[in-house]
Order: C-alpha cells, then structure tokens, then sequence
C-alpha cells in the first residue's frame, strides 16, 4: 500500500475557520442591527454600555461618553448581558487585547476603551477588530503556532499559539451566536 503524504498549512486552517464563519454566518447575521436592538435589555439588571454615570455597577469602564457594567469578581448567576455588551466583549476582550499584545496594535482593555453608542459604531469596530486578528495570526507559520503565547496570556504563557488561535476562535463563534439568539428574541418579544 503506497501513503501519500499531504502537506497541511496549518495557519490558513485554523484562520479560515473562524474567517469562514466571519464571512458565511456571523458578519451577514449582524446586517440590520439597529440601535435601539444593540442597546436593547432583554432582562431587568441586564448589562449594558451606558451613557456615564447611568451604569448598573459599581465598576464602570470606559473612557468616552460611554460606560460598560463590569464586576469582579462576576456575580452569580452571571447576569444577562445586552448585544452592546457582548460586541463590546468581543471588540476587546476577545480580540483587541490579543491585537495589542501580539501584534502591536493599539491598547486595547475594558476600563479604558471608548464604547460605540451605535449598532453601526460597534459593527465598525467589531470590523477592524476581527481585521486586524485575523491578519496578525496569518503571520504565524507553523514554527511561530508552536512557540508560547507570551506573558499577556497570564496563567496560559506557556501553551502553544496553537491554543490561543482556536480559543479566539471559540469566542467568535461561542458569543455570536449568543447576539444571534439575541437578535431572534428581540425579533420575537412581547413588550
């Protein structure tokens, strides 16, 4: 029996997955979002992004016009988040902290970050964002997916580059397809 042996680009497999989803799935689901769906509360003491000093906690980050509730340490249950909140999330938990430590993009954290009080606002960020992720992580070939996350990882310094880019990946996917659920449930609500 003769094996042939397939020579894999492990970068463009593990980007495009989450590009694909990007392109296919996630990007086109947000099309529409309208402001008052972006800021929309499903729940009583849903976190939100606020004007200052109308947040909902105690901690309030940001450093614009606009605040975003935070804890911590995060309350249980954990509280229902809005579509603001998690694009927020996303925009820079998620990615522009990556994008800052990895890549030298610009800082990027919760307490410092200058919210978007507009769907549209938010999906511009979110579009640079995923951006400037995805362009980053194509510049690691093999050899660089193998080498440690670096400090900025904090307790995951040590595991592989491999890790981070399918946990970047997870987020993605994993919080939106929670803003689709929210889009269907403000679709369906019953004020």
């Amino acid at each position: 029996m003769t094996s042939t042996r397939t020579s894999i680009d492990w970068t463009a497999v593990l980007v495009d997955q989450a590009a694909r989803h990007w392109t296919n799935q996630l990007r086109p689901r947000l099309e529409g979002l309208t402001d008052e769906e972006y800021l929309w509360e499903p729940t009583p003491g849903a976190w939100n992004v606020h004007p200052r000093g109308q947040g909902a906690t105690d901690i309030q980050g940001g450093s614009g016009e606009l605040t975003i509730d935070w804890a911590y340490p995060e309350p249980v249950p954990a509280p229902v988040t809005t579509i603001a909140w998690r694009l927020a999330h996303v925009i820079v938990g998620v990615l522009g902290t990556r994008v800052h430590s990895h890549f030298d993009g610009p800082e990027a954290d919760y307490l410092s970050f200058d919210y978007a009080g507009t769907a549209d606002g938010a999906l511009q960020q979110l579009d640079a964002a995923f951006a400037a992720w995805t362009a980053g992580a194509r510049g690691w070939d093999a050899a660089a997916l193998a080498e440690p996350c670096g400090p900025s990882e904090g307790p995951r310094a040590e595991h592989p580059r491999v890790e981070l880019v399918l946990h970047i990946n997870r987020e993605v996917i994993h919080h939106g397809a929670e803003i689709a659920l929210l889009r269907d449930l403000y679709a369906h609500r019953n004020d």
